[in-house]
């Protein structure tokens, strides 16, 4: 039999079973000793049980805005244990809150019903239980069930045990709710939930809607990823973070970024994951040999070569289209080459126009990013800047703008902007790169 059918046929029985009534007597009023050993519940009953109160409270009418997942716990399932091996006197007595804790307790003749069964009858009291009077029908118990629809119980553990005397058995359940329910203001009942659409009125700390094919509505619970981020297939979340760690051989913010692990003419770079190439040297490879003069100078300042250029790349491109080019990404490094590059951009406004409105079209990438290994901005070559030039009230997003620009609006003071940005952007070429090459010559 395939697996499919099986587990339909599974669930198909945990439905009859959820259907099914009990037919015995309860609630006897008769003090019963322990039988050891006493009947446990294994992993797979654990799983059956919250399964079943998660989908029975997606399932309330009418339905509720903020009723939260249930998920086990150990510690509660003990404390079951050991209410229900004490052979309460009388169960519907032993109900109730204690320390915050709820309880949903019942017997029946041993063998006469399981435990699906038990929280199926616990649920149908709701049929004699009206929400807009907060009451019970008279002569009715509902305690079961508001405790089982508590909107803010998000933790239970449970047991059953079997008890006797004089030769008469019983077979005792006991949940243990936490924070527990069915409390009282002015001798009257607090209503178990908040009707309303179903996770409209979750908290922010359970901001996340759980919903299974088999539940009616969703159920409110601590969102699985609260950094609304995923790393990809080559990424690890870091969750306290809200930063990726990449596999050996990626980067970039979500690890989506190859890296090229071999610099034909260069070093490779682990961190920024890319190659510094030789001079006369370019390509993501470093294997394409370029021709002399690599590049042409719009300013020079201290023999050091500076060239703007033409089109827009996002940052990544700006980097590639550099490095073609023998360079790297600009590095002011002093207040001097920041006050010349200002003035010289300034004078470019007039024709620094780019019709296309995906990019920004007066400022300009330089080569400073904010590296999430080292928590702070780093030059591409890894160097911690000893100078910044960042404008008022910047960088205002590290970690998410992790890339800097010369912002026009701030008179070229920088702004750390989405490496996604197409921007304008400046190459440098240092003195001794232009001399080595002559020197290979």
């Amino acid at each position: 039999m395939g697996v499919i059918k099986k587990h339909a046929l599974w669930c198909s029985f945990l439905f009859l079973a959820c259907a099914l009534s009990d037919s015995q007597g309860i609630y006897h009023g008769k003090q019963y000793n322990s039988i050891p050993p006493a009947t446990g519940l294994g992993v797979k009953e654990h799983f059956q049980i919250v399964s079943q109160h998660n989908r029975l409270r997606s399932r309330v009418h009418p339905a509720s805005a903020n009723m939260q997942k249930m998920d086990w716990s150990e510690k509660l399932a003990v404390l079951a244990q050991e209410r229900a091996s004490s052979c309460p006197l009388n169960p519907t007595l032993e109900e109730g809150h204690t320390d915050h804790m709820g309880w949903n307790i019942h017997d029946f003749t041993p063998g006469a019903a399981s435990f699906a069964e038990v929280i199926d009858l616990w649920f149908r009291e709701g049929q004699d239980y009206n929400y807009n009077g907060g009451q019970c029908r008279h002569n009715s118990t509902c305690q079961h069930y508001t405790q089982l629809v508590w909107a803010t119980s998000s933790r239970l553990g449970c047991a059953r045990h079997l008890c006797e005397k004089g030769g008469a058995s019983r077979e005792v359940f006991a949940c243990a709710y936490s924070p527990g329910g069915n409390w009282e203001v002015n001798g009257r009942l607090v209503l178990p939930y908040k009707k309303g659409p179903y996770c409209s009125l979750c908290t922010s700390g359970m901001s996340g809607c759980f919903k299974l094919w088999d539940h009616v509505g969703g159920l409110c619970e601590i969102p699985r990823n609260p950094c609304r981020m995923s790393c990809g297939l080559h990424g690890r979340l870091n969750i306290s973070s809200c930063h990726c760690e990449c596999a050996p051989g990626f980067t970039g913010r979500f690890c989506q970024v190859r890296c090229s692990m071999q610099c034909v003419h260069g070093r490779y770079r682990d961190e920024e994951c890319s190659c510094v190439c030789d001079v006369g040297y370019g390509g993501a490879e470093c294997a394409e040999k370029l021709e002399f003069p690599f590049h042409s100078c719009d300013v020079r300042i201290d023999g050091e070569c500076f060239m703007v250029s033409p089109g827009a790349e996002n940052y990544y491109g700006a980097k590639m289209k550099c490095q073609e080019k023998g360079g790297v990404l600009a590095q002011i490094k002093n207040q001097k080459v920041q006050d010349i590059l200002a003035f010289y951009f300034g004078q470019l406004e007039t024709t620094n126009e780019v019709t296309d409105p995906d990019f920004e079209t007066k400022n300009f990438w330089i080569g400073l990013t904010y590296k999430m290994s080292k928590d702070s901005f780093r030059w591409d070559t890894g160097e911690s800047p000893a100078f910044t030039s960042f404008a008022i009230g910047q960088p205002d997003n590290q970690g998410f703008g992790n890339c800097v620009e010369m912002q026009a609006a701030s008179a070229f003071n920088w702004n750390d902007q989405r490496c996604k940005t197409r921007n304008r952007y400046i190459c440098q070429f240092v003195p001794e790169h232009i001399a080595l090459w002559e020197i290979a010559r």
